[in-house]
């Protein structure tokens, strides 16, 4: 059977009330965007599209934050992993609280004071070459641009078995419902769709939980999965090659986190909104908090799933087909005969998948502005109107096309996990370069450069060099079918189909949702055994983590070998880690300054305004002190300015440099 599941209890328990509870959380989506838009019209700008003119308040950010990195792939792929390989995963949530230490102070202060647009500009800022920016603006629209397909499909695939909707069909409904109400609202539709879609998406999985453990009993539901020999938090073997231990699921949190938070431009985006840092470091505190609560209910959920079917597994019994469907199928088997169940859960799903994808598609249109068509000279003489509208047509551009690699890759099959993957590989470099900007000033571009390609190239030959060897699939831990109608009557047909459901690691593993929760799950068998094992059997934990560790040792080594030892002066350190709190209330900004005068080559550097706050619109001259990037000082400059005034203090729009002799 195609989908997998039993289509008589499907059509039999998604009922005419349960569509109209999905339809609901679509419609209003698509109004909040329209509402949006309206409240928005005649004020219209490039930052209001994208950042919300750094006005919003923290409450719907902070959910907004939570739900554009939780999406659909946890609420199906958590529980997963947790119903076949048990609760050493949790310990991820260890991970992401040191993960988000150190975004709270050190990458979120320094981005956040720099006021930035794209976080790819500090690459340009620090490493003084463009070029690096659009290296990391690449990297970041490779991997977000596969994950909006990601979002796309995972969920279609998984719930196409409980709503009688084709698996293409559904990406095309999600895909236009997401691109329409980020085009028209900006990143504020955005963050108040995601306020709605992340509390369905908690409220329908708590909903579950709670009626089905009513059922069973909360005490017996660990009591059997602690039969099934699912509780373990404290593996503490030191070998690389087993899937997950203590020590590699706290490796896999940190990195998660620096990716989804850390060094995020949909996430970014959301800090920048808020009006001062403070409160956008309390957004990171809250970030962790949700996380452990939506992500402890969905670990928790994965062993409500196991004492539900601790007799009659749906997977191992032939009643699925793919163990992404657990979840679903205990919705539409347990909870199909209450009448609006099966309709919240559908709607809590898909709001997760809603949240992450509408997230994405803004990031990607302001990496595309900022970084590729701002400085074009067509681009750049356009108005804030004509820029916001180009704005609305690169987001539903993006929207759309992520709809293509959405069907895509339902047709590509295994081949998308290796898109996954490259996509993780790309990352953990990337990450490292930015962290060897901030945390080793004297790394110079050229090391930053060759650390990343020594790295990512690593990265690339092992993901490749995995698929293409083979390199293994996690054994699950042992599922029942004895207790199965149809084997009450034939206990040697059950002995028979739980024997062969339990001897399946010389088959390759089909949980996608699983696989994309790890961000580019290459996975290794699960074993103790160390005897022959190669690179291509390292845990796919330690994957992203490498990344960054093989950028930092490299870009450090060459950077000392070939550049100067005592190049710190060199930076300047609004662009290193060295404190980083609360910028000035006088107009005090770091930008880069290109110098265009004649005779001289031209210079880059930092632009400080020390003057008191001037009015919006003055075009008034400001005497200011021009401090270039090896230090020197020019004070008799004087550059004509138009000023604007901002909620976090007064910026400079633009500034033309006119020298006095």
């Amino acid at each position: 059977m195609a989908s997998g599941v039993d289509e008589s209890h499907a059509a039999e328990h998604f009922t005419a009330v349960d569509y109209a509870l999905f339809s609901l959380m679509l419609a209003v989506s698509v109004g909040i965007g329209v509402w949006t838009a309206y409240r928005s019209r005649g004020k219209e700008s490039t930052q209001e599209y994208l950042m919300g003119s750094g006005a919003m308040t923290p409450f719907p950010v902070a959910l907004s934050l939570l739900g554009g990195i939780i999406s659909a792939i946890s609420v199906l792929g958590n529980p997963t992993e947790v119903y076949l390989y048990g609760t050493q995963i949790v310990v991820i949530l260890l991970g992401v609280v040191l993960g988000s230490i150190v975004t709270h102070q050190l990458t979120l202060p320094l981005f956040y004071n720099l006021r930035l647009v794209s976080i790819s500009q500090y690459l340009e800022l620090r490493f003084k070459s463009r070029a690096v920016r659009l290296l990391g603006t690449t990297c970041q629209l490779t991997t977000m641009f596969m994950y909006m397909g990601g979002f796309l499909y995972a969920p279609s695939l998984a719930l196409s078995t409980v709503t009688n909707l084709s698996v293409h069909g559904s990406i095309v409904l999600m895909g236009l419902v997401c691109t329409f109400y980020i085009s028209v609202g900006g990143v504020r539709a955005v963050v108040y769709t995601d306020v709605m879609q992340t509390l369905v998406m908690f409220g329908g999985v708590l909903v579950v939980v709670i009626i089905c453990c009513q059922e069973i009993g909360l005490v017996n539901v660990w009591t059997i999965a602690d039969q099934g020999s699912r509780i373990e938090f404290f593996n503490m073997n030191t070998s690389p090659f087993v899937r997950h231990t203590f020590w590699s699921t706290t490796a896999l949190g940190f990195y998660f986190t620096m990716d989804a938070i850390g060094i995020h431009q949909p996430s970014y985006q959301r800090f920048a909104s808020i009006g001062n840092l403070a409160m956008a470091q309390w957004l990171v505190i809250s970030f962790a908090v949700g996380v452990w609560l939506l992500w402890g209910l969905f670990y928790f959920s994965g062993l409500v799933a196991y004492a539900a079917f601790r007799g009659c597994d749906p997977l191992a019994s032939g009643r699925i087909q793919k163990p992404d469907q657990v979840i679903t199928y205990l919705v539409m088997q347990k909870l199909g005969h209450l009448t609006g169940v099966p309709g919240v859960f559908v709607a809590a799903v898909y709001g997760g998948a809603l949240s992450s994808l509408s997230s994405y598609g803004n990031s990607v249109a302001c990496l595309v502005w900022e970084d590729f068509l701002k400085d074009i000279p067509y681009f750049s003489k356009m108005s804030d109107a004509s820029a916001t509208r180009v704005l609305k047509l690169i987001s539903g551009v993006m929207g759309l096309s992520s709809i293509c690699v959405g069907v895509l890759a339902g047709n590509l099959g295994n081949i998308f996990h290796v898109i996954i993957s490259i996509s993780g590989a790309v990352m953990g470099p990337i990450l490292g370069v930015f962290l060897a900007g901030m945390c080793t000033p004297w790394v110079n571009t050229k090391g930053a450069v060759l650390g990343f390609l020594v790295a990512f190239c690593y990265n690339i030959w092992v993901v490749v060099g995995k698929f293409l060897r083979g390199g293994g699939h996690p054994t699950h831990l042992p599922l029942s079918v004895e207790s199965c109608p149809e084997n009450l009557l034939h206990p040697v047909n059950a002995s028979i189909v739980a024997f062969i459901s339990n001897i399946t690691t010389a088959t390759p593993s089909t949980n996608l949702t699983t696989d994309l929760t790890a961000d580019f799950t290459t996975m290794t068998p699960d074993t103790n055994r160390s005897e022959g094992r190669t690179v291509y059997d390292v845990s796919y934990c330690y994957f992203g983590i490498t990344g960054i560790i093989m950028t930092l040792i490299i870009s450090n080594l060459i950077s000392l070998c070939i550049g100067e030892l005592s190049c710190r002066c060199n930076v300047h350190s609004a662009l290193v880690g060295e404190g980083g709190g609360e910028p000035t209330p006088t107009v005090s900004t770091v930008f880069l300054v290109k110098q265009t005068y004649q005779p001289q080559p031209p210079l880059q550097g930092f632009l400080e305004l020390d003057s008191a706050s001037p009015q919006e619109g003055t075009g008034k001259n400001v005497k200011v002190s021009v401090e270039i990037a090896v230090g020197l000082s020019m004070p008799d400059v004087q550059y004509k300015t138009s000023i604007r005034q901002c909620s976090r203090g007064a910026g400079v729009d633009r500034a033309e440099p006119s020298y006095k002799g």
